[in-house]
């Protein structure tokens, strides 16, 4: 189990950091290929460890808080009009999971009265444990978060997700704009580039084809590193959000300015 000194942090970031610690040991012991996989009506995957990583969190934190709400993946909803409003999604990256890809993680978010306030995102094989707690900044494996402070485009590092979706959206065109200009163009993926912005390792993140569950928890840590995290249209997040646009301050304003230009 990874440990991190939380001393002078919630009690809400020690049970996510216990119910990640709790649901690594789970998906690890999976990711040899010893599970089932059904297919969920929405066509996407799921494995017992999909089911037993969520239940393992969801244990432990009703136990912990009965009177907080449980937004999961795999095992339901429950009481979403209370004041704090847990996201759960066990492993994000199943499909990768069961190829055995090491990209899949588990992310813990927590909401107050509509606010994300906590993230934990574990991205178990490839041994990085993010958080963030609002006004507290955020850690990767216990050193501070900060992304990076590059303005111009053109020495910009961008990742995008889901390009298929992007592909067929009306931000196709502004997304050739930034990548005919941009010094890198990478597509990382599910949380590992959200862990890379927030280090100030790339500059930008644009991805579409997502749910809140996705993106909750490393929204908090982008945030709290220093970023802008917000849909492709500017919105802040919330439970119906659908895209992701995170940056550093000044390229994030840049991006969306772009990508208003082609939307109508």
């Amino acid at each position: 189990m990874k440990v991190i000194n939380t001393q002078n942090n919630s009690e809400f970031l020690k049970i996510a950091l216990v119910a990640a610690n709790k649901a690594a040991d789970i998906s690890r012991s999976y990711f040899a290929g010893n599970f089932t996989v059904t297919t969920k009506a929405d066509m996407t995957p799921v494995t017992q460890a999909d089911i037993e990583c969520e239940e393992a969190i969801r244990d432990l934190i009703i136990k912990t808080y009965p009177e907080h709400g449980f937004y999961g993946e795999e095992t339901g909803q429950n009481n979403l009009d209370a004041e704090y409003l847990w996201l759960i999604d066990p492993i994000d990256g199943t499909k990768g999971f069961v190829r055995q890809y090491p990209f899949f993680s588990t992310q813990i978010a927590l909401m107050h009265n509509g606010e994300l306030i906590l993230g934990v995102s574990s991205g178990t094989m490839m041994d990085e444990l993010a958080w963030a707690l609002k006004g507290q900044g955020a850690w990767l494996n216990g050193q501070r978060l900060q992304v990076s402070n590059i303005d111009d485009p053109e020495r910009a590092a961008v990742s995008t997700g889901n390009l298929k979706s992007l592909a067929k959206s009306d931000y196709w065109s502004a997304l050739g704009s930034i990548v005919q200009r941009a010094d890198r163009i990478r597509g990382y993926g599910d949380f590992y580039h959200y862990h890379l912005l927030a280090a100030g390792k790339i500059e930008a993140v644009i991805e579409s084809d997502v749910n809140i569950l996705d993106i909750a928890a490393l929204s908090v840590i982008v945030t709290e590193a220093g970023g802008v995290f917000t849909n492709l249209n500017g919105d802040k997040l919330d439970l119906t959000t659908r895209s992701a646009l995170a940056a550093n301050p000044s390229l994030h304003a840049k991006y969306l300015s772009e990508l208003d230009g082609f939307v109508s």
